[in-house]
This record gives structure tokens, sequence and C-alpha cells, in this order.
């Protein structure tokens, strides 16, 4: 079987929640088919080179870089499947093009938009509203990261319940709880991080409630029950202007470190007193999972697909409760015994979640729909 994998996402520069899950599942679908499914053959799609070793050169798949300067997915992705249509078609983090062959899979990471319409630009809301509904329409079948997602698909879409399968993403190696002491003091002192601190890690902008998390920050640093400074990891969104009031009005107590490469997250996860992730609404929520990896206690919003990832290992809030989370951020990061009690649940949380266990999953979709 030819299966055909729209890698675009995977050889970005600059990788963020989409970008990592599109590479990493790749990267084990590959690994799982030369034990699974030796005779498959791989070709991944991409709008430029990736990096050298990006994808293991002992697995056995065929590159296709095809740059075009724009609307690459639906006019040169398009134009592919065209002339040399794989057998299925797999597009992790993306859409699906235009022309495609009738076995195609897409995964939908999340329905944010129809819940928060007012947290996206005209535009982005415009094209994220394209975008599902042209996978939905499109799609032989779907994958989605969380139970959540699959019901919100079966809600709002009216997607039969057959066609929807749960993939829950893994977790990188490359976080671990056994930071070396020489890397966390490098990375804290690359950044600039003297004093004890309590990180976020994703983009800046509306949905992930950033500004109600500098609030709530603020009110327990105010009331002197948190001595830890906030460090927000991740780029400035769209829609940043309160995000950016917020912060002018806290003032030198909030770190903002911009967008900060995968081998510099593991020692600042491990690092911190605390992660917090007060997102209104996430698809999966992987920095949670990275941070539990770590070691990192974990607070979360009791929103969305957050529960659903976090289990018992984290203390979840109301995300719309500005005293809540100030109470426990102060809460956490005051009690050590609690502090270790939620890094041994999360560090055996974790372990449920692996990307050998998504590639396989994903691997068994592919060879149904394309052998269909």
């Amino acid at each position: 079987m030819r299966i055909g994998i729209d890698a675009s996402r995977a050889v970005s520069p600059e990788r963020t929640g989409t970008e990592n899950y599109s590479l990493q599942l790749i990267r084990h679908l590959l690994a799982a088919a030369e034990q699974e499914a030796p005779a498959s053959e791989f070709v991944l799609y991409c709008n430029r080179a990736p990096a050298r070793g990006l994808f293991s050169s002992d697995n056995h798949h065929t590159l296709r870089v095809m740059p075009f300067p724009r609307l690459w997915t639906h006019l040169r992705l398009s134009w592919e499947m065209l002339l040399h249509a794989p057998d299925v078609l797999f597009v992790p983090a993306h859409v699906i093009p235009v022309v495609h062959p009738r076995a195609s899979v897409a995964t939908i990471h999340d329905l944010g938009h129809l819940y928060f319409p007012e947290a996206y630009p005209k535009e982005t809301l415009k094209y994220l509203t394209w975008a599902t509904e042209q996978n939905v329409r499109a799609a032989a079948h779907l994958l989605a990261d969380s139970q959540a997602t699959r019901a919100d698909l079966i809600r709002h879409y009216s997607v039969p319940p057959e066609r929807v399968t749960v993939v829950y993403p893994g977790v990188s190696p490359l976080f671990t709880q056994e930071q070396d002491p020489a890397e966390l003091g490098a990375v804290r002192l690359h950044y600039n991080l003297q004093e004890p601190y309590v990180l976020y890690v994703g983009t800046l902008h509306p949905r992930k409630n950033v500004t109600r998390l500098i609030e709530a920050f603020a009110r327990a640093k105010r009331e002197g029950r948190l001595q830890e400074r906030l460090v927000l990891a991740g780029r400035m969104g769209w829609l940043p202007e309160e995000i950016l009031r917020s912060l002018q009005q806290v003032g030198e107590a909030v770190t903002l470190l911009g967008y900060v490469p995968d081998d510099h997250l593991p020692a600042l996860y491990g690092g911190a007193t605390a992660f917090v992730l007060p997102s209104l609404f996430e698809g999966f929520g992987m920095p949670v999972l990275e941070a539990m990896a770590c070691g990192t206690p974990v607070i979360a919003a009791d929103s969305s697909s957050l529960p659903e990832v976090v289990g018992d290992a984290g203390v979840l809030v109301d995300p719309q409760q500005t005293d809540e989370l100030a109470e426990a951020l102060a809460w956490v990061c005051g009690r050590q015994e609690l502090r270790e009690q939620l890094r041994q649940k999360g560090l055996a949380r974790v372990r449920v979640f692996t990307w050998e266990a998504a590639a396989l999953k994903t691997l068994a979709v592919l060879d149904r729909v394309g052998g269909a």
C-alpha cells in the first residue's frame, strides 16, 4: 500500500503544538510500519526540504519536496494528487487538499473556534470554519486527539461515530524527569531566570486565557501569597492587545521569553515550581503532558479535553474564575508535599500516552481506509 502524508507542518523550522504532533506521529508511523506493515510505501509531501536527520534514514520512505509560493496545499499538493495519487492520503495537521484521493484521513485537533469565535481574527475564523468543513466533507475517516473533540465532531457536524477514531498523542522522550543539573542551570542562565517561577508554555492569544492568568498571578503576588515570578514561553499570537495591556499593569514580575526551541523546553519545565495551562479550550493540551513527564506539578483548566488528559494528576480550576486560579497558584506553590504528590501522579499518568501506541492505532486506520 502506498501511504501519502502531508508533512508540510512537520518540516516547519519553528514547531509548536500541531507541528510537533505531525513530526512525532510521522516518525513513529515510519518506525511502526517496519514491523507491522513492511510492504507499505510512504511518501512524505513537503513544501520545503526537511532539516538533515529530521526523518530517520533507516525507514523506507520517499520525500517529495515541492516548493510553491502560495496556496501550497490546494494548488501544488492537489496537482500531485491529480498526477500521482497514493492509495491513502493522511493529513495530520492541516487541511485535505481540494483534489484528493477518496481514501483520505485527517486529524481534527479541536473545534475551539465554534465555542470562542470572538477569540479569533475574522479571517482566521473564516478559514478555520472552512478548513474544518472541508476535512469533514472530504475525509473517509477522521482522527481526533481526544474524546472531547470526537464528541464535538459528532454533535456539531453530524459525523457518524464510526467515522471518528480517538488517537491520543504521546510525549517525546525529550521530556523527562532526569534533568541534568548543569543543563537546568545553563538554560536558567540563558533566560536570566534568577528566582523561582511558574511556567506557561503556548502561543499567547485570547483562547489560551493568558490575560486571566496574568491577573490571577498579580492578585496572588499582591496578597503576598506567591514568591514566584510568572514566565510565559511562546510567540505572541493574534489579538494580543489585551494581553499587552495586562503585562503593562503587572510590570517586571512577568518574564516573556518568546518562542523557545524544543531542546530548551525540558529544562524550563524541570526548573519550574509549577506549570499552568488555564486555556478556555484545548483539543488535547500537549504542554500538560510535557510538564508531567518532566516531573513538574500541573495546574490546568477544567474545560474541554484537559480533565480527560490530566485525570487526577493535577489541580483543575474553572478558567473563568480569576480568584480560583489565584488560589490554585498560591496553594500549589506554597505546599511542597502537595507538589511532590502531584509530581508522582503526573509521572504515572504520562505513561498512558505514547507515540508508539498512537502510531499503531493510526496505521490500523490508514490500512483499513486504504484497503477499503
